[in-house]
């Protein structure tokens, strides 16, 4: 199998767009009435020049009540602007921060059932920046710009329209001399900052990525002399993200041109306009117009330059966002994320039929597994690092999903249940047991169906750590920080197994769960897997030659080879 391929650093940005409608279309009539009233809203403005040219030629023929007309009419047009404006922006607003929040809910539900395998191919820090600073960026765009993109989109359109109304030939002077400059200048923009920007997004999530590590990794980097590399190669990272912040402003520089052609634009109307009011073709009213409306014009097109660079980051942000969410479809899970219950029995027999697993295709971790474990049997898998225990470990409770092969509970495939229900009969405690944040009650009851605090405390009793849990300052209300929380690796392990009494799962999975602790914990955590053992299937993966000893069943695993034992 091919080696796990990592999530782009440069997403196409044609298809953006196109991805992101299924997120829009439970909201299409909102969004039609935003677009609606912001088209209206934009109009008005449109509608300035119109009214200030028909009060310039009243007033050149001396027209008093036309002129007092059309104060009324740009007082009201004022009015009118203040107030539609205000409501696009707010129906807007609110229609893009419900496509924010659907895609922030969409990328945690994902995260949540993607397969541990993806997970583990990312860096952690690039995951961590998709799913918060690029969101958050998104926000701010619809919040902000997304008005504004509309509102200068509106504007291009609607004065062409209105200049063409006035005097089709001096709007095709205009727009000779116009379109081919400022055209130029877009593509030449379009050009440098579309690998720029994607440039300057995945560099910055490679930084993010790198100062990760150290956060995790500091006690290894400090106590082994890893600092100066770390810090060297944290320094390239950087470096990497300011040369591509500086081409990403280069690109930024090329469209401030516009401005020149702005200025060429202005004087070359001003010349065909005063010629064309000599000869009688037109009114002096019409040149107001054309120089109010192209002023216009050209301020939308200046407002529309600033935005591009800050449409073009979001545009990647979005599209790297949608690229983890196209990768972390539920097909890819190992295991179904939805369905019918499937009934299978609580105490089950777990078997392992040709598996062939490899995180990189030209190197095999497990070939040609075949294993049966029946329902209560205590087995230990043992072998030297890398011979593939903990891989096993994880296809053995659906966590990854065997190349080939199949890992069976009952009779059926893991692929073929519901996750929850594989969740329920098969549970794995890692030798390293996480906590979120918040107290010792908020972390044991991570379980499927929240149990409630009497049931915990009743799961603490039975596993004799009620002496455990009361020497703690606040008991089972304790708070914990994220991580380690405090707690040594042994009462990690703790946490752990209480979560597995709370499932009563069929089949439990411990990585080695007594290694390394002080005797005092040690002894409290082989006290409470001899209660939880009872008459369900215990797989332990041992290093320690005493609980290898206490274990009925060996099966020795080594790099590349069929295990073996008794």
């Amino acid at each position: 199998m091919a080696e796990q391929e990592p999530l782009s650093a440069t997403p196409d940005q044609r298809g953006v767009l196109r991805r992101t409608w299924p997120h829009l279309r439970e909201h299409r009539r909102a969004v039609v009435v935003a677009l609606a009233t912001g088209a209206a809203a934009t109009l008005t403005t449109v509608a300035v020049p119109a009214v200030i040219g028909a009060g310039v030629d009243r007033l050149l023929a001396r027209d008093r009540t036309g002129l007092l007309v059309a104060v009324g009419a740009l007082t009201a047009l004022a009015l009118l602007r203040l107030l539609l404006f205000r409501r696009a922006e707010i129906l807007l607003t609110a229609v893009g921060e419900r496509v924010v929040r659907r895609l922030r809910d969409l990328t945690v539900e994902r995260l949540a059932r993607a397969p541990l395998r993806f997970l583990e191919a990312q860096p952690s820090g690039d995951l961590l920046r998709r799913t918060t600073t690029e969101i958050a960026d998104l926000a701010t765009f619809v919040r902000a710009q997304l008005p504004e993109v509309l509102a200068v989109a509106g504007y291009l359109v609607f004065t062409t329209v209105l200049l063409l109304c006035y005097s089709p030939l001096l709007t095709l002077v205009t727009l000779l001399v116009f379109v081919p400059a400022i055209g130029w200048v877009l593509r030449r923009f379009k050009k440098a900052a579309a690998p720029a920007f994607a440039a300057e997004a995945a560099a910055a999530g490679t930084v993010a990525a790198t100062y990760r590590e150290l956060v995790q990794s500091r006690e290894m980097l400090v106590t082994g002399g890893g600092v100066d590399f770390w810090r060297a190669r944290f320094r390239e990272d950087t470096d990497r993200r300011y040369r591509a912040a500086r081409r990403s402003q280069r690109a930024l520089f090329v469209i401030s041109l516009a401005r020149l052609v702005q200025g060429a634009t202005t004087a070359v109307l001003l010349l065909v306009g005063g010629w064309l009011a000599a000869e009688g073709r037109i009114s002096v009213g019409t040149v107001v117009v054309f120089v109010l409306a192209t002023r216009q014009l050209f301020d939308s097109a200046t407002q529309a330059s600033h935005l591009l660079g800050q449409l073009q980051l979001t545009a990647v942000g979005l599209a790297r966002l949608l690229d983890l969410l196209a990768r972390t479809a539920p097909r890819s899970s190992p295991v179904r994320s939805a369905g019918a219950a499937v009934p299978t029995a609580g105490r089950g027999v777990l078997e392992v039929a040709g598996v062939h697993y490899a995180y990189v295709s030209s190197t095999r971790v497990l070939s040609g597994v075949d294993l049966r474990f029946e329902a209560g049997e205590r087995v230990g898998l043992v072998g030297p690092t890398g011979a593939g225990k903990t891989t096993l470990a994880k296809l053995l409770t659906g966590l990854y999903a065997p190349d080939s092969g199949s890992v069976r509970y009952d009779g059926r495939d893991l692929r073929d249940l519901p996750a929850q229900e594989v969740r329920r009969r098969i549970v794995l405690i890692p030798q390293r047991v996480h906590l979120i944040r918040g107290t010792l009650l908020d972390n044991l009851g991570l379980v499927p169906e929240e149990p409630g605090e009497d049931r915990i405390r009743s799961a603490v009793h039975d596993l004799g750590l009620t002496a455990w849990v009361d020497s703690l300052p606040g008991g089972l209300h304790t708070p914990l920080g994220g991580g380690a929380g405090g707690l040594s690796a042994g009462e990690l392990q703790l946490i752990g197994l209480v979560r597995a009494a709370l499932v009563d799962p069929g089949v439990l999975v411990l990585d080695e769960a007594s290694a390394d602790l002080d005797p005092e914990t040690a002894l409290r955590v082989e006290t409470a897997i001899d209660t939880l053992r009872a008459d369900r299937t215990l797989i332990v993966v041992a290093h320690r030659e005493a609980t290898i000893d206490r274990l009925p069943r060996v099966v020795r695993l080594a790099p590349g080879a069929v295990p073996t034992g008794r």
